[in-house]
C-alpha cells in the first residue's frame, strides 16, 4: 500500500498536517517524526532535480527539515496552509543556499551540450544494449536532469514544482510572492528556454535528432558519470513522478508542452537511503528536545 504523500495534490491533507503540528509542539516525538516524513520524500526530490546531486541533496533536505521544526512553534494556521508556509521555507533555501558543484559547472546549455558533444559514441551490439539497458535509461535521465542545471535557480525551481510536481498557479504565487500572472509568465519561459534546446539537440522529443543515450552510455560510464554499481536515479525508487500527477492524459491528447513534460515525468521518484538517519539525527537534537521537551 502506499503511503499519503502530501505532494500527491490528490491525497493532501492540511488537517493531518494540524493535528501532527499540535501534537509536536506539546512533545509528543512521534507526531513530529511523522511529520517530518510526510515530507522528507518531497523535498529530497526537489532538492535532487535542483542540485543533481544524492549527498548534496540530502544534506540541504536535513537542513531544510531543520528550519521547519526549529521553525514550527511560529507557523499560524490564521494566515495561511501549513504547506504554503512550508513550501515558502523550501524554496527560499533553495534559491539562497551556496552554489553546488554542479552548477560551478554547467553554466548553460551550450557549455552542457559541448560535454555531451565531446563524449565518444561507441556502438552497442544487440548483446551490449540488453546488458546495459539500466545503464541507457540512467544516461538518459542524466542527460535530462542536467539540461535541468542549465536553466538559473529560479526558472529551474518554478519548472520542477510547477510542470512536474503540479503546484498549481495560485500556490505558486503564493510561495513565491508574485502574481499568478507573473507565475505563469515565469513558468512559460523556463519551457520555452528548455524545450528549446531539447528540440535541436534530444533525440526524444525530435526524431531528426539522433538518439545517441546508447552511442554515449560507455562514454558516460568512462567519464564518471554513471556508475554501474551505484546508480543516481534507478536505485532506490518505487514509483516515478508520473505517479503523483493530478490527471492521467492519455499519449493521443498530449500536445506538444506535454510530450517534453511526460519525459520528465517518467524519472524516478527517489527514496533517500538516509531517511531514517535524517530523522533520527533531528529528532534526538538536543537543541531541538529541549525546544520541544520531547517524550514518546
Amino acid at each position: 500500500m502506499k503511503k499519503d504523500h502530501p505532494f500527491r495534490l490528490a491525497d493532501y491533507s492540511d488537517q493531518k498536517d494540524l493535528e501532527l503540528i499540535q501534537l509536536a509542539v506539546n512533545g509528543n516525538r512521534n507526531s513530529l517524526s511523522q511529520l517530518i516524513e510526510r515530507h522528507q520524500q518531497y523535498i529530497y526530490n526537489i532538492a535532487l532535480k535542483m542540485i543533481n546531486n544524492v549527498a548534496d541533496a540530502e544534506d540541504i533536505t536535513q537542513e531544510i527539515l531543520i528550519k521547519l521544526v526549529t521553525n514550527l512553534s511560529k507557523y499560524d494556521s490564521t494566515k495561511g496552509k501549513f504547506r504554503t508556509w512550508l513550501y515558502r521555507i523550501t524554496f527560499n533555501h533553495f534559491l539562497n543556499t551556496k552554489q553546488q558543484k554542479y552548477e560551478k559547472l554547467v553554466t548553460g546549455f551550450d557549455v552542457f551540450f559541448n560535454y555531451i558533444e565531446e563524449t565518444p559514441e561507441i556502438p552497442l551490439t544487440a548483446i551490449e544494449e540488453a546488458e546495459l539497458q539500466l545503464e541507457i535509461e540512467e544516461s538518459k535521465v542524466s542527460c535530462m536532469a542536467g539540461m535541468l542545471m542549465c536553466l538559473n535557480r529560479e526558472q529551474r525551481l518554478i519548472y520542477i514544482v510547477g510542470e512536474l510536481f503540479e503546484i498549481d498557479h495560485t500556490l505558486g504565487s503564493e510561495i513565491f510572492e508574485i502574481s499568478p500572472a507573473n507565475f505563469r509568465q515565469k513558468l512559460a519561459r523556463a519551457r520555452k528556454d528548455l524545450y528549446q534546446w531539447m528540440h535541436n539537440k534530444c533525440g526524444l522529443v525530435n526524431k531528426e535528432n539522433p538518439c545517441r543515450c546508447p552511442k554515449k552510455t560507455k562514454g558516460f560510464i568512462a567519464n564518471g558519470w554513471i556508475n554501474p554499481k551505484d546508480l543516481k536515479w534507478h536505485s532506490d525508487y518505487q514509483e516515478r513522478i508520473k505517479d503523483f500527477s493530478k490527471e492521467k492524459l492519455p499519449a493521443t491528447l498530449l500536445t506538444v508542452d506535454s510530450i517534453y513534460t511526460s519525459l520528465y515525468k517518467e524519472h524516478p521518484f527517489k527514496i533517500s537511503r538516509n531517511t531514517e538517519n535524517i530523522i533520527e539525527k533531528i529528532i534526538n537534537n538536543d537543541t531541538l528536545n529541549s525546544t520541544f521537551d520531547l517524550g514518546n
